[in-house]
C-alpha cells in the first residue's frame, strides 16, 4: 500500500507537470483493459485479455528486478525473452532461480550489431549503465558489451510477431524507436520508461518518439503514476 507521504509527493508532482504542461504528449490516448504487472518502481500497465501461454514478449533492461517479467509468466505463461549487458545484472540473473519459459541474453538492443562502449553508473552501488552520455552514469567508467539491433534480434530468435515488447533502457530508448516502429515484424503493445529526466532535449525527444508511435499506429493506453512508463498498443488490436 503507498503511504500517505508519497501520495501526497506522486500528486504534487502531477499537479506541477499538468501545470507546467509537461505531459500533454504522454495524455492516454484510447481506452482499454489494463493490470500494472511488477513491481511499483520497475513495473509497466499491460493489457492483459490478448495475452496467453502462446504469447512472445521481449523484456529489455533487466538490471536486478525482473518482477515484471515473473508476472507475465505468472498470468499468461508466456514467453519472455530478456536482454540486457550490463555486468552486475548478467551476475545476478546467474544466482536467480527462473521460470523454465524464461530466456536470458547477455546483449542489449542498438541501432546496429556490434561491440561498444557501455558506461557505468556514477554510483557503484547501482546497477543499470548506459551506453549513452546521461547524467546518472560515469563517462570515465566503461566496459565492452554486445549490443544487436532489432532486425537481427528478431532474426536470430525466429520471430515474425510480438505480443509485447518492454523496454527499460536508460536513455538508449530514443535511438532504437525508430528501428521498432519500422520492422517488418508486428508488435503490439510497446512499454517504454522515458528517461527524458537524464538526457539533453529528453520531453522534446519523447514527443517526437511518440510522435512517430502514433504515426505507425500506436495509441497510449496507460501511463503510470510516475508519467514516466507508457504503455502503447496498435489500434488494430482493438478493432471490433
Amino acid at each position: 500500500m503507498i503511504s500517505l507521504k508519497n501520495y501526497i509527493k506522486t500528486r504534487l508532482k502531477q499537479a506541477y507537470l499538468h501545470t507546467t504542461g509537461k505531459i500533454g504528449h504522454l495524455k492516454k490516448t484510447i481506452a482499454c483493459k489494463h493490470i500494472w504487472y511488477g513491481g511499483r518502481h520497475s513495473g509497466f500497465y499491460v493489457h492483459p485479455t490478448l495475452l496467453n501461454s502462446n504469447s512472445i514478449v521481449y523484456s529489455f533492461g533487466i538490471g536486478e528486478n525482473i518482477s515484471f517479467d515473473r508476472a507475465i509468466i505468472k498470468h499468461h505463461g508466456s514467453q519472455v525473452f530478456a536482454f540486457d549487458p550490463t555486468p552486475k545484472s548478467i551476475h545476478w540473473l546467474q544466482s536467480q532461480e527462473l521460470p523454465a519459459n524464461y530466456r536470458y541474453f547477455e546483449f542489449g538492443i542498438a541501432t546496429k550489431s556490434g561491440f561498444v562502449d557501455f558506461f557505468l553508473p556514477k554510483n557503484p552501488d547501482f546497477v543499470s549503465g548506459s551506453v549513452i552520455a546521461q547524467s546518472n552514469i560515469n563517462m570515465e567508467e566503461k566496459v565492452r558489451v554486445q549490443m544487436k539491433s532489432f532486425s537481427d534480434i528478431v532474426l536470430e530468435l525466429g520471430h515474425s510477431r510480438i505480443d509485447v515488447l518492454k523496454m527499460d533502457i536508460e536513455g538508449a530508448e530514443y535511438d532504437v524507436i525508430d528501428d521498432i516502429a519500422n520492422a517488418k515484424v508486428f508488435v503490439g503493445q510497446i512499454l517504454i520508461e522515458f528517461h527524458d529526466r537524464y538526457v539533453k532535449n529528453g520531453v522534446q525527444k519523447s514527443k517526437l518518439a511518440i510522435s512517430l508511435l502514433r504515426e505507425k499506429g500506436y495509441e497510449i493506453f496507460a501511463v503510470s503514476d510516475s508519467f514516466e512508463e507508457i504503455s502503447l498498443i496498435h489500434r488494430s488490436l482493438l478493432v471490433t
